[in-house]
């Protein structure tokens, strides 16, 4: 199907019905103000909506329930919901499977596959890359619980790949369970559960012992062994035996681990070594620890090291990513014979990309790069010496590197315009094969071009901007256009495809997604840039992208819409206080908008170390001075807002969202709506059925369209779905 070029412009600017004229409540529920002030170092904070905070309370749940109702009372009318709800399920629900976390393990394949319409993706075997209908199912959520809501968190296989261990949680909670199967049979081993390994607080993760008998996992806090406000931190390091209780695991390392540690475990090839790798919360900063031979474990770097990222080679030697006097990143070559910090030496020095990670393989090194949001692979060989780059297109991202046997890997590459497919790379001759492994578009993207742009933020900084839009796109600033960023947690925003990106392309408008400062497309120093008390340069960097939208007339104020989750809804809600009047509609998901009271909260405990503490007081003023909820201004004339949450969400407290929404409300001056949608049996997104997704994706485009004025337009060709594998 070609995307439709010959749309009429005045039947796409014909606006839907206003959410503010829509049938319904004309306001939104009333909500009650407290008195309460809480004091900072001397400055006076009032906080009318902090009662909002207690979920359990029955007076904030029928304030929950009111808002909800409100809220479904204005979206469940909208005209052209229904055809644009058909358009969502077939772009989500397109049956072209996906593939993701493709491992090896003594010869095995292992791999997630999301296989619509289940809801959940399932754990399989793979016979071969070339050929998936010879796959065989090893665990399927869907079987454990039909409702969809059991969600795989990791897997980890034994070095023989005879054994899996996996986490399953429910609900979005990510607090999951460990299980052993045998992999031939596709059984667990009965009385093989460790609970809770993984959380949404801290993550989790496990590493087998050499001969698959036991692993090493990460556990919580459990029974009365911490106060009840503890048992979300304090993560350390036991050992479980297979056929044991796992009331008598021993523990292994952790006890001086800070409060908010997070810890990744890998064995080595040979299975002589275990690493684990500490962080100190989100902000960046990791320690090491090698366990060896004789059994012990001794730590090789200190958070000071500023080495971030370990992986064992095969040739006896453990590789380090170290951003010491190199903020793109350094890779390192420390001998397990003397594993020592000051015996290491440079493989690979600093360059132009940032290093984001790297796989060894027999002979030689692959690793990864980032070049402002696209990737590359270079390819070193174990004395550093450069082999050139592996062939990707050119504004893709490439990753997931598994090896192939020898020197050949697979590895994931991505595009704007392209699905997600594995590849093979070939050692010896430098050729690139596609795999079986590889989804289909689910509409045609041919005559859609992507733009890469640089918009010049408040301080001068270049920040990066990729623009999607059909060729032939007029640059009138009349364009619908969606602009999209996140800006945090050294968490680089590579091209991806969107099928919901094509429907609003599909739609005639423009999708933009900015590269912000606080991820990690230039390494540390941008990631530096963008966090803790230089935080507002994030949300200069994305007000800059909106303005350039703006000036190069691909769109106009109240044709362009914003949208970000989590840390980027954080981004929304600090936008739309600092400049209201740049945007016509806003999607905020699952935010965190009180930056004052957020470490509180568990997972906020963790992003101290990102953001800063209201403890610190220059922390503390840099947090007044953007926190959403406190900026909000009475009187100020504010677009259309939705705000979304899940009950279940164990990394943003849903509290945000309520209070932000109350205080909006209560201080806009238009008759845009602010509109919370609380969903009771989610979380974060992680393990959201995808029943659940297409109904939020509805909300979410529905309103949209609406506030954007774009009238839904079904296209008039299709690309023919395919039959589910």
């Amino acid at each position: 199907m070609k995307l439709r070029t010959a749309m009429a412009a005045a039947a796409l600017m014909l606006p839907l019905a206003s959410l503010a004229a829509a049938k319904g409540p004309s306001k939104p529920p009333a909500t009650e103000k407290k008195d309460v002030v809480d004091t900072y170092h001397g400055t006076e904070v009032k906080d009318p909506y902090q009662w909002l905070e207690a979920t359990d309370d029955a007076k904030v749940k029928q304030w929950n329930d009111a808002q909800n109702a409100h809220t479904r009372a204005i979206l469940d009318k909208l005209p052209g919901r229904e055809p644009l709800r058909q358009r969502i399920s077939e772009l989500l629900g397109w049956k072209s499977p996906g593939y993701g976390a493709l491992t090896e393990a003594g010869g095995t394949l292992f791999v997630i596959k999301f296989q619509p319409p289940r809801q959940q993706p399932y754990l399989a075997v793979l016979g071969s890359v070339e050929d998936p209908s010879k796959e065989r199912v090893l665990l399927d959520p869907m079987v454990l619980d039909p409702k969809g809501h059991t969600t795989i968190d990791f897997f980890e296989p034994t070095l023989d790949g005879k054994k899996l261990a996996v986490s399953l949680s429910k609900n979005g909670t990510e607090s999951g369970d460990v299980s052993v199967y045998d992999v031939a049979t596709g059984k667990p081993l009965p009385n093989e559960v460790v609970p809770r390994v993984n959380g949404g607080t801290a993550g989790g993760g496990l590493a087998w012992n050499a001969d698959g008998t036991g692993f090493f996992y990460t556990r919580y806090p459990r029974g009365e062994e911490r106060p009840a406000a503890d048992r979300d931190f304090f993560q350390q390091i036991y050992f479980h035996k297979l056929g044991t209780p796992t009331e008598q695991d021993t523990y292994a390392l952790g006890k001086d681990f800070p409060r908010i540690a997070m810890t990744e475990l890998e064995t080595s090839p040979d299975g002589k070594h275990i690493a684990a790798m500490v962080a100190n919360g989100d902000g960046g900063e990791y320690m090491l620890y090698l366990h060896g031979p004789d059994g012990k474990w001794a730590q090789v770097t200190k958070f000071a090291d500023k080495v971030i990222r370990s992986r064992f080679g095969h040739d006896g030697a453990l590789y380090l990513l170290s951003r010491q006097d190199a903020p793109r990143g350094k890779v390192l070559r420390l001998p397990l014979a003397t594993p020592t910090l000051d015996k290491a030496t440079v493989l690979v020095p600093e360059g132009e990309a940032s290093i984001q990670g790297f796989f060894p393989a027999k002979t030689r090194l692959y690793i990864n790069e980032q070049l402002g949001g696209p990737s590359q692979v270079r390819m070193v060989d174990l004395k550093g010496k450069d082999l050139g780059l592996v062939p990707t297109p050119p504004v893709s991202s490439t990753g997931g590197l598994v090896s192939a046997g020898g020197d050949d890997v697979y590895f994931s590459n991505v595009s704007f315009v392209q699905p997600q497919a594995w590849y093979r790379f070939s050692a010896k001759d430098g050729q690139v094969t596609k795999t079986a492994l590889a989804r289909t578009a689910p509409l045609d993207m041919s005559d859609v071009e992507v733009v890469r742009t640089e918009a010049t933020s408040k301080d001068g900084t270049k920040v990066p901007l990729s623009i999607l839009k059909k060729k032939g796109t007029k640059l009138d600033g009349k364009n619908p256009t969606l602009l999209t960023g996140y800006g945090g947690f050294n968490i680089s925003i590579s091209p991806g495809f969107n099928a919901l990106a094509g429907l609003w392309l599909e739609q005639g408008g423009v999708y933009a997604v900015a590269n912000l400062r606080g991820g990690s497309e230039f390494g540390e120093k941008w990631h530096a840039e963008g966090s803790l008390t230089k935080k507002q340069n994030v949300f200069d960097d994305f007000h800059a992208c909106a303005k350039l939208l703006v000036d190069q007339k691909y769109t106009q104020p109240r044709k362009l819409a914003i949208q970000g989750g989590s840390n980027g809804g954080l981004l929304m809600g600090a936008v739309v206080t600092q400049h209201p009047e740049a945007y016509g509609a806003v999607v905020a998901r699952v935010g965190l908008y009180d930056m004052l009271r957020s470490e509180r909260t568990s997972n906020g405990q963790f992003n101290v170390t990102e953001y800063g503490s209201v403890k610190d007081p220059e922390q503390f003023k840099a947090l007044l001075a953007y926190s959403p909820v406190h900026n909000v201004k009475d009187g100020a004339k504010y677009p259309s807002v939705l705000f979304t949450s899940g009950a279940n969400d164990p990394r943003v407290d849903p509290f945000h969202s309520r209070k932000m929404v109350a205080r909006m409300q209560a201080a806009t001056s238009t008759k845009n709506p602010i509109l919370l949608r609380a969903d009771a049996e989610t979380g974060h997104g992680a393990g959201t059925p995808l029943n659940a997704r297409i109904e939020e994706e509805v909300d979410a485009y529905s309103f949209i369209f609406s506030q954007l004025g774009v009238k839904y337009l079904p296209p008039a060709k299709k690309v023919a779905a395919p039959k589910p594998q």
